[in-house]
């Protein structure tokens, strides 16, 4: 087997004996009566593991997995190509970045990637979620990492949704480009955090409607090339717009004039708008396929999607955890064409569920900056008893790993 990188975790063959200090497993060294699970009688903190969404995909972003955990990793990548039916490895090692970027790879490529991370902690390292975590959620493609790391589905038939749905978004965007023209993507809003709600305010304004979020009825009979709403919300002072990219230049252009606002506007890694009206056929796909059978050989009467999973799945429509089967697949279909409210969710978790530590797992540090910036923490937190931590990369594993030890006890702590 190849030797890992200097400075990098050791897979569990070379690792030294595990202790409470330098490793996640206790299930070999400490007596099951004394295993911590997520059940709300322990003592730990309330966990949440969380996943990221499109735009944080990089060429290569797998191989330091692969040099780390080649014998974790590698099988893993050939399940992923296996299960996909394409070379998806070879677009993730080599790019280019425009094939990499394109909805059809990048969805599938950072959802396998999210999960092949979680594989290599719970193989090389003994990381049980159900006994170490409370709770899990995904801001928007991330939803379909969330749901397999919370049991309710498995990686295999997400893979498939997920790569079906892509298709399908994609063409959504081909479509209206050779239709009606112009240029769509997604473009992030950054202004003041009491600026947010006034600015959420002009923009429903500006675009005819004043419903939460961007549901709105009235968007779906516009031409693709006026569609604008609000795909995200994703912290008190970042909004995402979604839509045809001149008239969301129009809308700042309105907002800025008469609105009073200045936003900084970022246009993000996106070539299909997200969560807005030109992606109903996606929902109605996605619809489609979760209610039909499963993929994985064994199951193919089972249903696709399980409940309940074996942890709490907060959803990105409602910003509260999945009540049942038929709820899941609803929202789950929804999330195509609805406002992501990742704010909201981190809100209910961090001030009514006091979850207090905070693992993000996946490609890139989006995620975990934002998480970080809503509930005021930034790796390990004394007076919280928690922290905000990522892992994106195999040297960030033994510091996330030493954290979660060190707070384990901490969980009475406010």
């Amino acid at each position: 087997m190849k030797c890992p990188t200097v400075g990098l975790p050791r897979p569990r063959a070379l690792r030294k004996p595990l202790t409470a200090s330098t490793c996640v497993s206790r299930k070999q060294s400490v007596p099951s009566s004394q295993i911590r699970h997520a059940s709300g009688q322990a003592s730990r903190p309330r966990t949440a593991l969380f996943f990221p969404g499109q735009g944080v995909q990089k060429v290569g972003m797998l191989t330091p997995w692969l040099e780390a955990f080649p014998t974790t990793a590698k099988p893993l990548v050939e399940e992923i190509d296996h299960l996909l039916g394409y070379k998806l490895s070879t677009i993730i090692e080599e790019g280019p970045n425009s094939t990499l970027t394109a909805t059809e790879n990048a969805q599938p490529a950072i959802m396998a990637s999210s999960i092949l991370i979680l594989r290599i902690l719970e193989q090389e390292f003994g990381f049980k979620p159900p006994e170490r975590v409370d709770v899990t959620l995904g801001h928007s493609l991330g939803e379909f990492a969330a749901l397999v790391a919370g049991g309710f589905v498995s990686f295999e038939d997400s893979l498939y949704l997920v790569r079906k749905r892509a298709e399908v978004m994609a063409e959504c965007s081909r479509k209206a480009c050779a239709e009606h023209g112009g240029e769509y993507g997604m473009v992030a809003l950054v202004t003041e955090p009491n600026h947010l709600l006034p600015l959420i305010e002009s923009i429903h304004e500006f675009l005819g409607h004043h419903s939460e979020g961007s549901r709105s009825e009235s968007a779906d009979d516009l031409p693709p090339i006026q569609q604008v709403l609000i795909a995200n919300i994703n912290s008190k002072n970042q909004i995402v717009l979604s839509g045809n990219i001149e008239r969301i230049k129009t809308l700042l252009t309105h907002v800025r004039q008469f609105g009073g606002h200045d936003p900084r506007a970022v246009r993000l890694k996106s070539d299909s708008p997200f969560h807005s009206p030109l992606m109903k056929p996606a929902s109605l796909a996605m619809q489609k396929m979760l209610e039909g059978k499963s993929k994985v050989k064994g199951r193919e009467n089972e249903d696709i999607v399980s409940f309940p999973g074996v942890m709490e799945c907060v959803s990105n429509v409602s910003a509260r955890p999945f009540k049942n089967k038929e709820q899941l697949k609803e929202l789950w279909a929804r999330q195509c064409v609805e406002t992501v409210k990742w704010w909201d969710s981190i809100k209910y978790l961090d001030q009514e569920q006091k979850v207090r530590r905070w693992i993000g797992i996946g490609p890139g540090k989006v995620g975990r900056n934002l998480v970080g910036k809503e509930v005021g923490m930034r790796g390990r937190d004394l007076v919280k008893g928690g922290g905000v931590w990522g892992i994106s990369d195999p040297k960030e594993i033994e510091e996330v790993l030493k954290a979660l030890d060190e707070t384990e006890t901490l969980g009475d702590q406010e």
